[in-house]
């Protein structure tokens, strides 16, 4: 009597990386052209919208394209990879006082030109991405809570270092550096705030398309499979160490994008810009939008602008007392931001982003019924 053995079908995420695998559903150039129509798309309604806009409510759109550089990479490591990180706030802070060093510098030196901004955010991305190999190496030997706790240690020491170097980074008070404007060719009425906006939205933008590129490529699927499954992700050749690593390099180097694209909105750095709770909301915005979509990026960094206002929407707007509109503004961003986390988790699991294809998904189906009743 024989016997028949049957293996069981290796992860979805593992299938695609194993010899004979089908490659993907199309060629790498098609899904570079879609991307790229995509953001073109997206950033051409932008610069319409920044063009209908006031001052302030673009400085807003230019920081939720700031921060959609960070929760863009940050999704990538703990949504796709699975490595959770307390210490995005200062990767941030990392790449905004690079651009304010690297800026000053030019500065003193008399130096201009239309390519002192790009490679100001160049080395900002450089030196966080330098900042984000050191951590990953020893993230790569840790989990969970372990894991954790060294990013969360990263959070407090990069603000105690420029406290400590008071020398290079000027304390509490920061670090000044030329502000930018627009280049005389667009006019000399036109809005500053307006061309910051498409500075940010140009960086995000970029960030956008690398990583979308990024996550459906190998690379991508390598990530998928070493979060599902570490021990089949290694039995299939895949290096788990150098795959976690370089998630922590890449979403770094978001962050400090970020950071030197939010330094450049406000032409200033200091160590309150940036305080610890800015990790945790950062986490927080993208769980709530989504993990391990970078559509719930978007949702992310909206909710992150939208809800670091409202303390100042409401002082503004209601006759408060000092001591009330203080208290208001230091907490009630985060008892909001936890409110909505325990709404969305419950209304859906899967965040924002989950939600909105649900929904989309039923209307199509009643769309698709609506001719047969």
């Amino acid at each position: 009597m024989t016997t028949t053995r049957t293996e069981e079908a290796p992860p979805s995420a593992l299938r695609r990386l194993l010899p004979g695998a089908p490659a993907g559903a199309g060629p790498r150039s098609a899904t570079l052209l879609r991307h790229l129509a995509v953001a073109v798309f997206a950033g051409t309604l932008v610069v319409l919208l920044t063009n209908q806009l006031p001052p302030y409510q673009n400085l807003q759109v230019a920081r939720v394209c700031a921060f959609l550089c960070v929760t863009a990479g940050y999704t990538v490591l703990v949504g796709l990879n699975g490595q959770l990180s307390l210490g995005h706030g200062a990767l941030m802070a990392t790449g905004a006082y690079t651009v304010a060093l690297v800026q000053q510098g030019f500065d003193d030196r008399g130096v201009r030109g239309w390519w002192v901004l790009p490679g100001s955010l160049l080395a900002a991305v450089a030196v966080t991405a330098l900042g984000g190999l050191v951590v990953g190496l020893a993230a790569a030997r840790l989990r969970g809570p372990y894991l954790a706790g060294v990013t969360l240690a990263v959070a407090t020491l990069v603000p105690a270092v420029t406290t400590i170097f008071t020398g290079v980074f000027n304390g509490e008070q920061g670090l000044r550096f030329p502000a930018q404007t627009p280049p005389a060719g667009l006019g000399a009425y036109f809005q500053p705030e307006r061309w910051l906006a498409w500075i940010a939205l140009a960086a995000a933008l970029l960030t956008m398309v690398l990583l979308a590129n990024l996550v459906r490529s190998r690379f991508g699927r390598s990530l998928r499979a070493v979060r599902d499954d570490e021990v089949a992700a290694r039995l299939a050749g895949i290096p788990v160490a150098r795959t976690q690593v370089l998630a922590f390099v890449v979403s770094a180097a978001c962050a400090g994008l970020g950071g030197g694209v939010y330094a450049v909105l406000t032409a200033t750095v200091a160590p309150g810009k940036f305080p610890l709770d800015l990790s945790l909301f950062l986490l927080m915005a993208i769980v709530i939008g989504g993990l391990g979509s970078l559509a719930g990026a978007v949702w992310g960094a909206l909710l992150l602008v939208a809800l670091q206002d409202l303390p100042g929407l409401l002082t503004d707007h209601l006759d408060l007392p000092a001591a009330l509109a203080q208290r208001l503004e230091g907490n009630l961003a985060l008892a909001v931001f936890g409110l909505i986390l325990i709404v969305v988790m419950l209304a859906a699991p899967g965040g924002l982003q989950a939600g909105v294809r649900a929904l989309a998904t039923r209307l199509r189906a009643t769309v698709r019924r609506a001719p047969d009743r």
